[in-house]
């Protein structure tokens, strides 16, 4: 192997480092890629009430931003798997406002779609470029929403 090269299980290793991270946070008291050490997507939404999630600041809802990053996360994970036809990527801004029984089912539909998500990474046996183009896309657009909520929550947070 030349110096150059990475290895699949070097790219993978690397690449749940950082997935685990946005979604997870970082270990308690290990280094982190993001500014906020041990604060991931869950715990970001864990901390906000549906009447948080559903108030807009700039037009957008942490409600709509985590129904359409359950939504990416889907579809690349299917896209990973073989899917092949187009998607209407509209349907994944339908939900804007939620009462707190629809903000709870949301949260555990991301969270098992995280799940999922990590079971079809661990049954990736060839990381083609589609492959680690698809990864790539879901961390890089996973940590675009996890800042965006984490700004709209410090903008509906309660003043105290």
């Amino acid at each position: 192997m030349n110096s150059g090269t990475i290895v699949n299980e070097q790219y993978l290793k690397g690449s749940l480092v950082i997935l685990r991270e946005t979604f997870e946070g970082s270990p308690v008291g290990a280094s982190s890629a993001y500014l906020d050490r041990e604060i991931g997507l869950f715990s970001t939404l864990e901390e906000v009430d549906a009447d948080h999630a559903s108030t807009s600041v700039n037009g957008s809802t942490i409600a709509a931003h985590t129904e359409h990053l359950k939504f990416y996360v889907d579809r690349l994970r299917e896209f990973m798997e073989g899917r092949a036809d187009e998607v209407n990527w509209e349907q994944s801004w339908l939900i804007e406002t939620v009462n707190e029984e629809e903000w709870s089912f949301l949260k555990q539909a991301v969270a098992k779609s995280y799940e999922q998500l990590l079971l079809s990474i661990a049954g990736v046996s060839d990381w083609d470029e589609n492959n680690i183009g698809d990864m790539v896309a879901i961390i890089a657009h996973s940590a675009y929403h996890l800042g965006a909520i984490r700004q709209i929550a410090k903008s509906v947070e309660p003043k105290r």
